[in-house]
């Protein structure tokens, strides 16, 4: 099995065991989410995909990392630790510079942001299984992903989903597998 997918399901697997203690101390742990335009919320950019207000709300996520992060492990095998990494920072940034004032928390802009980053993958990848890829993303889970970045609920950081989907559309941009490698990069030239 591929070290990506291990990584995906161990990432799964964490934030179940840290909901099922931060559950046990009455969710004391979300004291370290994202807290927009403060500097003690900073440490919620990396912390906050860690915490979640309930069990369910880690339910609906893993759910959602699972399907898609399958298909983004499938389609950037070596690259998804980075796609994944792009996406937390910059999708907590991103909140942290325009989110409502309140503790926000869990997975999901990590969830909407594989979702971005296999939409524009496809577009820029141009190849028949990238577009294919897309288009069924977009058939299954676009109108959960549009609903989600429309701010109709106030328990739902709607800057969450939105800020996940633009920092996957970044990823997709500027984490590229067509990249030549190190090996290539070095090889002697002749003259």
């Amino acid at each position: 099995m591929n070290s990506s997918l291990y990584l995906l399901i161990g990432f799964i697997g964490l934030i179940m065991v840290v909901e099922v203690l931060n559950g046990l101390i009455d969710h004391s742990l979300n004291v370290y989410g994202l807290v927009p335009r403060t500097t003690s919320g900073l440490v919620g950019i990396p912390l906050s995909p860690f915490l979640h207000g309930s069990f369910l709300h880690v339910q609906s996520n893993a759910v959602g990392l699972l399907a898609l992060g399958c298909l983004a492990v499938i389609r950037s095998r070596e690259r998804f630790p980075w796609v994944c990494l792009v996406i937390i920072l910059f999708g907590g940034l991103g909140v942290w510079l325009i989110g409502r004032s309140a503790t926000h928390v869990g997975a999901s802009g990590l969830v909407f942001g594989l979702f971005g980053y296999l939409l524009v993958k496809g577009l820029l990848d141009k190849s028949i299984l990238s577009i294919l890829v897309a288009v069924v993303v977009a058939g299954v889970f676009g109108w959960a992903m549009l609903s989600g970045i429309l701010p109709t609920n106030a328990y739902v950081s709607w800057e969450g989903h939105l800020c996940g989907l633009a920092a996957g559309a970044l990823a997709a941009i500027i984490v590229r597998d067509g990249r030549p490698s190190l090996r290539e990069e070095r090889a002697p030239t002749t003259r």
